[in-house]
C-alpha cells in the first residue's frame, strides 16, 4: 500500500531481484492515481488497484474498499510503505499488517508526521537520534507493536534533505528484513506483542 514515489516498493522489489528477499508482491493499492509508485509497479508487471480518500463519503467505506482489495490478493502480509491515507483494519486483518515510519517512535509519530514533516520535527526538537521503525499496524496513527528499528545519528550540519537520506537508507535495511523475519516466523504478532524467535535480534 502506497500513496507516493514507491522508493520503498522499489526498494523490495531490488531485494526479492538479488534474492535477498524470498516473497513475491502480489499487487500494489495506491491512494493517488498518480503516486510514482504506480508507475513503478506497473512496470514491474505488479497489478494496480488505486482506490482515493476521496471517492468515499466515510473512513468506513474507504477502508472497505480497501480490506476487499486486500482480500482478493490473498496476500500473506500487507505493506504499508509511504501510505498516507488512515485505513481501518478489520479483525480479520490484525497482525498481518506492517508499517515502517521515519522515526524512532513513538517519537514524531501520528497524524500529520510523514515525509519531511517527521525530519524537520527531528530537527527542531533537537534530538542527537533518529531512525526509522517497523511496526504492526492497529486502529492508530503510528502505533502498534514494534518489529525493529534502527538508529540513525543527526549531525549538527543536517538539514531535511541530509536526515532524510541517512533515515531512508536505513529503511531499505529495516523493511526487508522485517519482511522476512515475519514470512519466516521469526517475528510474529501475538495478542497486542511481538514475539521473536530465539536468536532473532531485534
Amino acid at each position: 500500500m502506497l500513496s507516493g514515489s514507491g522508493r520503498s516498493l522499489a526498494n523490495i522489489l531490488d531485494h526479492i531481484k538479488s534474492g535477498a528477499l524470498d516473497c513475491q508482491v502480489v499487487g500494489v493499492i495506491s491512494s493517488l492515481k498518480k503516486a510514482r509508485g504506480v508507475e513503478i509497479a506497473r512496470s514491474a508487471g505488479i497489478p494496480v488497484e488505486i482506490i482515493r480518500r476521496r471517492d468515499f463519503g466515510s473512513v468506513e467505506e474507504f477502508s472497505a474498499q480497501n480490506t476487499q482489495a486486500i482480500e482478493r490478493l490473498a496476500a500473506d502480509l500487507v505493506v504499508m510503505a509511504g501510505y498516507l491515507s488512515f485505513y481501518q483494519l478489520p479483525d480479520s486483518l490484525v497482525g498481518k499488517v506492517i508499517n515502517i515510519h521515519p522515526s524512532l517512535l513513538p517519537l514524531f509519530g501520528g497524524q500529520g508526521y510523514f515525509g519531511h514533516h517527521v525530519h524537520e520535527a527531528a530537527l527542531k526538537a533537537g534530538v542527537r537520534v533518529s531512525g526509522c521503525t517497523v511496526h504492526f499496524v492497529d486502529n492508530v496513527y503510528d502505533n502498534g507493536p514494534y518489529v525493529l528499528q534502527i538508529p540513525v545519528p543527526v549531525l549538527p550540519e543536517d538539514d531535511e534533505d541530509t536526515l532524510a537520506c541517512r533515515v531512508f537508507a536505513e529503511e531499505c535495511r529495516a523493511l526487508p528484513l522485517a519482511i522476512s523475519w515475519i514470512l519466516d516466523g521469526k517475528a510474529k504478532y501475538s495478542q497486542g506483542q511481538v514475539k521473536f524467535a530465539a536468536g532473532t535480534t531485534p
